[in-house]
């Protein structure tokens, strides 16, 4: 392990070595396997190098036992054979260990502060997130650690790989328990963290650049820590000026005003839609008396385009509500479906049930309710129409 080219030298971008064997894997992925590689393959939250062997693009690249598979685009060809070239997709892997190394500091830093361990970690393709094992952190918590961290960067110090035994475990303050018994490997900050890692690093802390904490959230017992580091900062920093801009230029301020001038247009809005509520079941009301004057036999019925279950339901209410003994029935067309409502008085002996019961096989339809109110909806095998004049017969 410790004669690979990724750790005897995490900064190499391109290297030569023998091809040992190809292969093709069960699900049709051609491999290369090297006497030596660069490639740094998927595991311990890192993720996989891509690149290129000679002109052949590397995509994926996995420890299978005891040999490390490099697998390809297209066909390998039976005659590549001798010395290869490997160059490494440099951006990619320097931003894994710009992440990587900045894990490893933000953790070491939440212990120093406040003693809370890192129980998982994340390197996705955007954001990095670690798991501590507490159910709170305050505000002021991840400010002190951002700011601790970045002292850390800041300070650039060198950051050393060991390879050690077990037995000479004891002689570093582990910052976590090791997992395995062999081929152990440290990488030390230090005078301040120690850690059992098989990833790669920079060489110093300086080449992280910089750490931003994005935010946090509650998973079960433990805290998510969204964070990112190096060009990663920049690229979400751009993002999100392009936000604010776009947003500051929408709301005719300066970019430092949006968000109260944000805050405000929430609120009118809010305002707003409360009152366009109000004055709608006032409407409602006159609609409703105006439906109740004109029933017939008791029973006051309409269709409708595009009007949702929910006003359907308040209009059968205030309909009955001006009279005692009136049977409410509306239908409306949403979207090629319809829906409808049943509602009678208090006055009214007949269940609305029975209304539903019968019309929802008619649509195939689904519904529910009680014996003063039903509601449901299905398919426009007929009408609006039609099913209106189905339920007046119903209740008739």
């Amino acid at each position: 392990m410790k004669d690979l080219f990724y750790y005897q030298d995490s900064m190499i971008k391109e290297f030569k070595a023998d091809v040992v064997r190809t292969g093709v894997e069960e699900d049709d992925r051609p491999y290369f396997v090297l006497s030596n590689t660069a490639f740094y393959p998927t595991g311990g939250g890192q993720p996989h190098d891509t690149g290129y062997i000679n002109d052949i693009r590397v995509t994926d690249v996995e420890k299978v036992e005891n040999e490390i598979r490099h697998y390809v685009e297209g066909d390998v060809p039976s005659s590549l054979n001798g010395i290869v070239t490997g160059k490494l997709d440099w951006d990619r892997r320097f931003d894994h260990m710009q992440q990587h190394c900045g894990q490893h500091i933000l953790s070491a830093t939440f212990v120093e502060l406040f003693d809370f361990a890192t129980v998982s970690f994340h390197l996705g393709s955007e954001i990095v997130t670690i798991d501590l094992n507490t159910e709170h952190v305050t505000d002021e918590q991840l400010a002190l650690v951002e700011k601790r961290a970045n002292e850390i960067i800041i300070e650039n110090r060198t950051i050393e790989t060991k390879w050690v035994i077990k037995d000479e475990l004891s002689q570093y303050p582990l910052r976590k328990d090791v997992t395995v018994d062999e081929d152990i490997r440290l990488v030390i900050i230090p005078d301040y963290d120690y850690n059992g890692c098989g990833g790669t690093h920079p060489t110093s802390t300086g080449q992280v650049s910089l750490l931003k904490i994005m935010g946090t959230e509650k998973m079960k017992k433990n805290t998510r820590v969204s964070f990112v580091c190096g060009n990663r900062v920049l690229k979400q920093l751009d993002m999100r000026k392009r936000v604010l801009s776009e947003v500051a230029r929408n709301l005719s301020v300066p970019e430092e005003e949006a968000a109260g001038a944000l805050q405000k247009v929430m609120k009118d809005a809010k305002a707003t839609e409360k009152a366009l509520g109000e004055a709608q079941d006032a409407l409602l009301v006159y609609e409703a008396r105006d439906l109740a004057t004109n029933s017939e036999n008791n029973v006051a019925a309409a269709s409708f385009v595009n009007r949702s279950v929910q006003t359907l339901q308040k209009l059968g209410r205030a309909i009955v509500s001006e009279n005692n003994n009136l049977i409410a029935l509306l239908v409306s067309e949403n979207d090629g479906k319809l829906q409808f409502v049943a509602s009678k008085g208090t006055n009214v002996v007949f269940s609305m049930k029975e209304v539903s019961s019968k019309v929802l096989p008619l649509i195939n339809g689904k519904g529910g309710g009680n014996e003063s109110t039903v509601q449901g909806g299905g398919e426009k095998i007929l009408s609006a129409e039609s099913l209106l004049a189905e339920m007046k017969n119903i209740v008739s």
